[in-house]
């Protein structure tokens, strides 16, 4: 008689990730006469910051570590459970306008904002966050 031994893996589910958690942060102000753009991209562990103008074809990039309390600082600030009240507005390209657009992701939702400053009742959240994003970034892409 043959005896088998088997080693048996417990396989835990993938998809245990608290849907309320923030994976990445970003935050772009793009448009104008010159095709001025500036996009911030935070995740956990990075900050990437790029801006420039496409009409003349200028673009600087700067990208750094970011420490775990500056990210916890970042996320505490967000309120998952209230973004879905914040209204977005039309965008402001077409005329030669910038167009402010937020988007933070969860591993459930991508929550996506343009213009939400018009919503003044909501926006407080997001204009706090790009408050902390600013005080993060050089100088020279605030």
């Amino acid at each position: 008689m043959s005896t088998f031994f088997s080693c048996v893996k417990e396989n835990k589910p993938t998809g245990n990730k608290d849907p309320y958690e923030i994976t990445s942060i970003s935050l772009s102000d793009i448009g104008g006469h010159l095709g001025s753009y500036r996009i911030i991209k935070v995740t956990r562990d990075s900050i990437t910051a790029e801006k420039g103008t496409t009409s003349n074809q200028i673009h600087k990039k700067w990208a750094s570590t970011i420490s775990p309390d500056a990210w916890r600082q970042l996320a505490s600030s967000i309120h998952i459970t209230d973004l879905d009240y914040i209204k977005s507005s039309p965008s402001r390209q077409p005329m030669d306008g910038i167009d402010e657009t937020f988007q933070i992701r969860t591993p459930k939702k991508s929550h996506i904002y343009v213009n939400a400053y018009v919503d003044t009742v909501h926006y407080q959240q997001l204009q706090q966050l790009k408050e902390q994003l600013n005080n993060i970034l050089p100088e020279e892409y605030k």
